[in-house]
């Protein structure tokens, strides 16, 4: 039966069109078979675009749709509910993306990025010629979320869940909570010291019944999939079975540990990291000593370990870096009266209301020079004093050289070490290490692993007010998931012919979600999908030798039509 289906061509706002003849693209594919309603549109995503699709679909009686435009990764969900409104099964529409495979790839050579985005098109519709409404399938789901990690943006998932009738299991390998925060000072805007936010946060964790902390754990084994998922969890010598929808991985960071004689550490007495410098505050009386020497010079120097050259991996800027020191260098001040600070850095980014501390260490004197990696500061020890020099930028490379009773180096936050989590839960990592969300924008604490969420500075750094706005967003995300008690599966799903089956195993090796088992099948075994597992990666696909395994939604007849239609040229 002959389909009528309509395409749209998007221009993106220029990101598309300014490299793509999008005329010439649509004169292309104007006459390829089912091609009922052909169309271009400046934002393809914008509401009055979607709004005229819908309806397209409903005065044409469209029977599927194909979108050229972005890529699939952000507007699936934006163009199957196009579909759903006006009547469309959502599986009858068909993204393409010329704007990440063809504009941007090929921004040198329009043309090439012309003829490409057309034969692009062209394998969609021979997609779209051959899609099949399929249905979501649903499961039940178990209102419970496992939470990694009980630091500070660990305990506010678990009340924030909780709050919202999740049942939560906390957990903690330390044998305390509170992670880095516990340690800390007063901390900016409040002054409230960290061992007492910590408490508190505590407090809340311990009079809600819904939660359930353990300390001393460690997750060793998971199965199953989103909704319900089987996990043990190791508590000192006792392994414990429970059972969960979800996980929000909250496991926090680690301080980078500067390299022998880096700026002098572990070659001079007194270098230190600003964790370190930040505890002889917090532990020193009426007169600041380092090594029975009274410090009246402190010099900070920032970008240690972050924004690396070729040389190191921390290309990133750790963000919390500059507030920090600069917070450190104010409560020196505060407590021990006329301390000369001398901030050595790379640019200052206090952001947002941390502009007051910036501007609150200027009226006090601390003085700002600036470096970059040609000509970082160098740390000369003459006799019993340290200088540091340096070329500033401020001053149009004028050579500054000053003496500093104590060098903090301002250090970044480097991903936690995290193996055995990031294998069992096969957690998605970044070029930073840090684990990885789909989307920073749309979709800031998901990970392509469904049921598996990331919050806090285990996706990057982040200060403590921003580490509390992602762990409540991720926990709102596993409670809207979960609260229904039952799950809607994407029916892209594997499909194995029984009667094709031969039990060679090959599929069970391919599948990297262990979403193929065993069963019977008139009397033999042959392999099955478990579908509340399956991604529908379609792995498993090519290796079954007697080709009795397709894919809902990338069927033999889907694919062979995209083969041929790109073979063209």
């Amino acid at each position: 039966m002959k389909k009528k289906i309509g395409v749209y061509v998007c221009h993106c706002g220029g990101n598309i069109s300014d490299y793509v003849d999008i005329q010439k693209v649509k004169d292309a594919v104007k006459d390829e078979a089912n091609v009922y309603l052909l169309k271009n549109t400046m934002f393809a995503c914008s509401d009055s675009s979607q709004k005229e699709m819908v309806e397209d679909i409903q005065t044409n009686q469209l029977d599927a749709i194909v979108v050229a435009s972005c890529s699939p990764k952000l507007h699936v969900p934006t163009f199957r509910g196009v579909a759903q409104r006006a009547g469309l099964n959502p599986y009858n529409y068909v993204q393409v993306n010329i704007r990440e495979q063809s504009s941007w790839a090929h921004s040198d050579h329009p043309m090439g990025a012309t003829d490409k985005a057309i034969l692009l098109v062209k394998a969609g519709i021979a997609r779209a010629s051959e899609s099949k409404a399929l249905t979501s399938m649903k499961i039940p789901a178990v209102n419970a979320v496992a939470v990694i990690g009980a630091g500070i943006g660990g305990m506010r998932s678990a009340i924030s869940l909780a709050d919202m009738g999740t049942e939560v299991y906390l957990i903690e390998k330390e044998a305390t909570v509170g992670g880095h925060v516990a340690g800390y000072g007063p901390l900016f805007t409040t002054d409230m010291e960290g061992k007492d936010l910590i408490a508190n946060l505590l407090s809340e964790v311990k009079k809600r019944s819904n939660i359930r902390l353990f300390t001393q754990a460690e997750l060793v084994e998971k199965k199953g999939g989103i909704g319900n998922f089987s996990i043990s969890v190791k508590v000192a010598n006792e392994t414990l079975t429970l059972h969960v929808g979800a996980f929000v991985i909250n496991t926090g960071f680690d301080t980078y540990e500067p390299v022998q004689d880096e700026y002098g550490y572990g070659t001079s007495d007194n270098v230190i990291t600003l964790p370190k410098f930040n505890k002889l505050l917090k532990e020193s009386g009426s007169e600041l000593v380092y090594n029975g020497k009274k410090i009246k010079s402190i010099a900070y120097i920032y970008c240690v370990g972050s924004r690396q050259d070729n040389e190191g991996d921390n290309k990133y800027c750790s963000r919390y870096c500059c507030t920090a020191a600069i917070h450190a260098s104010i409560q020196a001040r505060r407590k021990f009266g006329n301390i000369n600070n001398l901030h050595y850095n790379r640019g200052i980014r206090t952001y947002g209301k941390q502009e007051l501390l910036y501007e609150e260490s200027s009226k006090n004197g601390d003085i700002y020079i600036q470096f970059n990696l040609d000509n970082i500061p160098a740390v000369e020890k003459r006799g019993k004093q340290t200088f540091i020099k340096v070329n500033d930028v401020l001053s149009a490379g004028k050579t500054i050289e000053a003496q500093a009773d104590l060098i903090v180096l301002v250090t970044a936050m480097v991903p936690r070490k995290n193996e055995s989590l990031t294998r069992l839960l096969k957690l998605p990592v970044g070029r930073d290490n840090f684990f990885n969300e789909i989307h920073m924008k749309l979709r800031p604490v998901e990970t392509v692993i469904d049921g598996v969420f990331i919050a806090g500075a285990s996706q990057g750094p982040k200060n403590i007010l921003e580490t509390l706005n992602s762990s409540q967003a991720a926990a709102a995300k596993a409670n809207s998931i979960l609260t229904k008690g039952e799950l809607m599966l994407e029916p892209i799903l594997a499909r194995i012919n029984p009667i094709a089956c031969k039990i060679c195993a090959n599929c069970f090796e391919a599948c990297p979600f262990d979403a193929i088992v065993e069963s019977e099948y008139e009397g033999r075994i042959v392999a099955r999908i478990n579908e509340a597992n399956c991604k529908g990666c379609g792995m498993c696909t090519p290796v079954c030798p007697t080709d009795a395994i397709d894919l809902a939604g990338f069927t033999n007849a889907q694919i062979e039509g995209m083969i041929d239609a790109l073979a063209e040229s």
